[in-house]
């Protein structure tokens, strides 16, 4: 049967929410490749199944565009949030994810705000190839590494407009000390609570934005002592906060959007084997 779906956008970062409770999960790494794809699918930078949940209100699984899965996604919680509020009339409800269970709350300005966890410094827990200290790495810049339940490489630049972002983005996310490779961000630093922020996404390329991103990027700003516990993100494609006390959970809060609602067909559902098999 055909597969219904919501695709929706946080300060450019669009995503697809695939709501199947109540039913089996439908989606497999090669049917969110076929959605993915922005010129024969629905296109998106990530995918999130909504699914039953015995101890939270839903549990979200993510996928890339490519197929792959990640642990953790901001944009997309925000947005399944954003969907189950309304849903439910609540301004509270908690998700269970990989990265465990995050509660998550609509502001009275209305913008979704997002309990991410604790972030992660340790060298395996990032992962890196080899124990390294995590808040300079031996790469050229001193780039800082944390996880956010997916891996996230810090540089700190004096002038955003001068980097090459294409060409070194690539080249870092694939560097041999990422065995999982990385998400890559170039940060300079407005004031010590607005960074002006671009990311080289893993798997993904330059987005507009990223949730787990502006967390991971403020983070390590605040470790290095260069930011306060506040901090405005502004990315290509919009502003969010973020906020961080340096010992517990990173709060992440910014607005999401619906764009339209619509039906995978069959065919895009369900490929012939002339094309993916599934």
């Amino acid at each position: 049967m055909p597969l219904s779906f919501h695709k929706m956008h946080a300060n450019g970062d669009d995503f697809v929410i695939v709501d199947s409770r109540n039913s089996a999960n439908p989606v497999t790494s090669s049917l969110a490749r076929r959605m993915g794809d922005r010129n024969r699918g629905v296109g998106f930078n990530q995918l999130a199944a909504v699914l039953d949940c015995d101890d939270a209100d839903a549990r979200l699984m993510f996928w890339n565009a490519d197929g792959s899965t990640l642990d953790a996604c901001g944009s997309a919680t925000r947005g399944a949030a954003d969907m189950l509020m309304r849903e439910s009339n609540m301004t509270s409800i908690a998700l269970r994810t990989n990265r465990g269970l995050l509660t998550c709350e609509r502001t009275s300005a209305g913008a979704i705000s997002v309990n991410m966890g604790e972030p992660l410094f340790g060298w395996s827990d990032i992962p890196l190839a080899q124990e390294l200290d995590t808040a300079v790495l031996p790469l050229a810049g001193g780039p800082a590494a944390c996880s956010m339940g997916n891996p996230h490489c810090t540089y700190f630049v004096d002038d955003l407009s001068a980097i090459d972002i294409a060409t070194l983005g690539p080249t870092i996310e694939t560097n041999p000390l990422f065995p999982l490779r990385t998400n890559v961000h170039f940060v300079q630093i407005i004031n010590r609570q607005h960074i002006r922020l671009r990311i080289w996404e893993r798997w993904g390329g330059i987005p507009l934005g990223s949730g787990s991103c502006s967390c991971g990027a403020a983070v390590s700003g605040i470790r290095r002592g260069l930011l306060d516990h506040s901090v405005e993100v502004e990315c290509d494609g919009g502003t969010v906060t973020v906020q961080w006390d340096g010992v517990g959970p990173v709060f992440l809060i910014g607005p999401v959007e619906t764009i339209f609602s619509g039906t995978i067909t069959d065919q895009l559902y369900r490929p012939t084997r002339r094309g993916e098999s599934g």
